[in-house]
C-alpha cells in the first residue's frame, strides 16, 4: 500500500484575474490625475507663461499682496512703483499676477 495520495491541482489564476484585481487601483489614479494633478500642471504652466510676457509699466500683485507698476525688470528681478518715489525690487517670480491697465489709476 505504497500508494500516494493524488491531490487535485488547482487551476492557476488566469491573467485576466490578476488584471481586473488592479483594475480598480488604476481607476483610482486615474481620477486623481484628471482631477487634480492635471489642473495644477495647467495652471503652474500658465502662471510660466505670464511672468515670461511680463513688460514695463504692466500693474500686477506679488505673492505677498504688494500692488505695483513694473519700471525695471530683468531674468531674475522686477523693479516695482508703489507710489511716487517708492520703489522695491522683487524677485520675478513673486508675481502672482497681472493686472488689468488703470486698475491702480481707479483705486488711488
Amino acid at each position: 500500500m505504497l500508494i500516494a495520495p493524488a491531490f487535485a491541482n488547482a487551476a492557476a489564476p488566469g491573467a485576466e484575474a490578476s488584471f481586473m484585481s488592479f483594475l480598480p487601483m488604476i481607476a483610482i489614479f486615474a481620477i486623481f490625475w484628471f482631477l487634480m494633478i492635471r489642473p495644477q500642471q495647467k495652471k503652474a504652466k500658465e502662471l510660466r507663461a505670464m511672468l515670461e510676457a511680463l513688460q514695463k509699466n504692466d500693474e500686477v500683485i506679488t505673492t505677498g499682496g504688494v500692488v505695483g507698476k513694473i519700471v525695471k525688470l530683468n531674468d531674475q528681478f522686477v523693479t516695482l512703483e508703489l507710489s511716487d518715489n517708492v520703489e522695491i525690487l522683487v524677485q520675478r517670480a513673486a508675481i502672482g499676477q497681472r493686472l488689468e491697465k488703470g486698475t491702480l489709476k481707479n483705486n488711488k
